[in-house]
């Protein structure tokens, strides 16, 4: 069974992301061709990459990052679910994404970003970083805006944004079949 990991970017306190994710948990569970997990960074209390060793070499000498890597490794894709802070993805998420390597390689990630903007400029920095970890990024993406898809900051997403949803699972569930193909074909 292909597994799908759905990472909250954000550990702001108040943080808009957490609805998002849960939303976005809530949909893709309804599915029957991967299993969907979500996970809240807020539960791994990362600190700033404090690893002595590039994360390619896999050699951790803090509990926290062997914790991190035992909970992504298993995972053939993933969604992150970003903010925009400051025209780019938030620290917490760069930082948790920096302390693996491997743990990302050769599979598939989805964004559904939310800002002002929809996040747009937080998922193109996103691809950018995963594309070091030869992660593929599918196209499609969902963007939510702070100024529709928000009420009194309560989420409240707009109809057509389930079936965007459903279209990016699409998509991830394919390319996540395929790049498993791929990493099982290279461990023989």
């Amino acid at each position: 069974m292909i597994r799908i990991a759905i990472i909250m970017g954000s550990t702001r306190p108040g943080r808009n992301g957490e609805a998002v994710a849960k939303w976005a948990y809530e949909i893709a569970s309804r599915r029957t061709d991967a299993q969907f997990e979500l996970i809240d960074l807020l539960d791994y209390n990362l600190p700033l990459l404090d690893e002595p060793h590039p994360a390619q070499m896999q050699q951790y000498t803090r509990e926290h990052t062997k914790i991190w890597s035992e909970k992504i490794n298993p995972f053939d894709g993933f969604v992150f679910v970003t903010p925009e802070y400051n025209h780019s993805t938030s620290a917490a998420l760069k930082n948790a994404i920096d302390f693996l390597a491997m743990e990302w390689k050769n599979k598939v990630a989805a964004y559904v970003g939310y800002g002002a903007n929809g996040a747009i400029r937080a998922v193109e920095h996103l691809r950018q970083i995963m594309a070091q970890f030869q992660t593929a990024s599918i196209r499609n993406q969902l963007t939510l805006s702070l100024f529709t898809d928000f009420e009194n900051n309560a989420f409240k997403p707009a109809p057509r944004h389930e079936k965007t949803l459903g279209s990016m699972l699409d998509q991830l569930v394919d390319w996540a079949r395929t790049l498993k193909t791929l990493r099982k074909e290279k461990q023989q």
